[in-house]
């Protein structure tokens, strides 16, 4: 080797693209699964003293509390992995995505008011679409024709799988109320990724940093919202009757921490359309195991909803590279 030259540092593992994309897609997957699990035990389940038996009501103070452990998640990797690196994403930006993130929930949630669970699914399942049109419009940001062609087969593929004729709305229903809270939500979620993407590409803004200051937000407007509601006196009032539920809020409350790690990871790494592929594919592969481990029969429908979302994903994986740079 010539004099004053150095071999080149070889690449970690974790500088390939498609291994980071792994190890994004089953931290997902796996914190959420099992996120899913609790929050099931914690909501679903019946709490018993005596003779009475009550339910679970508290979702707003329930999320509040997962935010905040959460920011404290993010506050411990920004202290150990990143010291002192500066963070200059403007502040309102956090709090839009904060805003636009919560108002999709409660959108989504209060749908169900108006519309039946399988009709709410599929609306939610449409979640990269909107990602992709805002993203478009406004950032101006360039897809390959492979991205569309994956969303539009991945979309379709899970409206399919998940989709119940016999449970599907009634022949004298009409687009309502319940409609345009789901188009309400997906357009919030839309927002979320546009402000996401933006932060990404003028501010370079790190997963751990986006994860704290998204929570924080969420942690002043959820605050403001409980204490307003009186709802979180309520909760310490129904836990006092039932300690034993803190153990299973801790638990939700770790997974919701990891698995939003990798959430803003994918963000920060792959785009806010690719986290979007990634959650709404989750659902679907979290279904066809359930499917595929009870021996449930597939229906010719849902075979069709699976080829599709291979297709799809098996494109975006050879074809559908990030989209190219826009300016801000």
């Amino acid at each position: 080797m010539a004099a004053g030259k150095t071999a080149a540092k070889p690449a970690s593992l974790w500088d390939n693209t498609r291994t980071r994309f792994i190890v994004c897609f089953l931290g997902v997957f796996v914190c959420y699964f099992y996120y899913g699990i609790l929050q099931e035990t914690i909501t679903r389940g019946d709490y018993v003293q005596g003779d009475k038996k009550e339910k679970f009501r508290f979702a707003w103070t329930l999320v509040f509390i997962q935010c905040i452990i959460n920011a404290v998640f993010a506050k411990i990797l920004i202290h150990f992995f990143e010291g002192s690196k500066p963070d200059h994403t403007k502040n309102w930006l956090y709090g839009m995505c904060a805003l636009s993130y919560l108002g999709a929930m409660v959108s989504s949630n209060s749908a169900l008011q108006y519309v039946n669970y399988p009709t709410q699914v599929l609306g939610k399942s449409c979640k990269p679409i909107p990602v992709m049109i805002l993203g478009v419009t406004i950032l101006r940001k360039k897809y390959p024709f492979a991205k569309y062609l994956c969303v539009l087969l991945i979309v379709s593929g899970v409206a399919l799988f998940l989709y119940k004729p016999n449970q599907a709305v009634t022949e004298d229903h009409v687009f309502g109320f319940g409609e345009i809270l789901l188009l309400l939500s997906l357009t919030l979620d839309g927002l979320t990724g546009v402000a996401q993407d933006h932060m990404r590409a003028r501010f370079q803004t790190g997963a751990n940093h986006m994860m704290l200051n998204f929570n924080l937000w969420s942690i002043l407007i959820l605050g403001l919202a409980v204490l307003w509601t009186g709802e979180v006196w309520d909760f310490l009032s129904f836990t006092e009757r039932h300690p034993s539920i803190f153990y299973n809020i801790l638990l939700f409350g770790l997974a919701s921490a990891l698995g939003q790690t990798f959430i803003f990871m994918t963000v920060v790494y792959f785009g806010p359309l690719t986290c979007s592929i990634i959650t709404t594919t989750r659902k679907f592969f979290t279904i066809l195991g359930s499917v595929i481990l009870f021996g449930n029969v597939m229906t010719t429908m849902q075979w069709v909803g699976t080829i599709m979302v291979f297709l799809g994903l098996g494109l975006d994986v050879k074809f559908g590279k990030n989209s190219k740079k826009t300016t801000h």
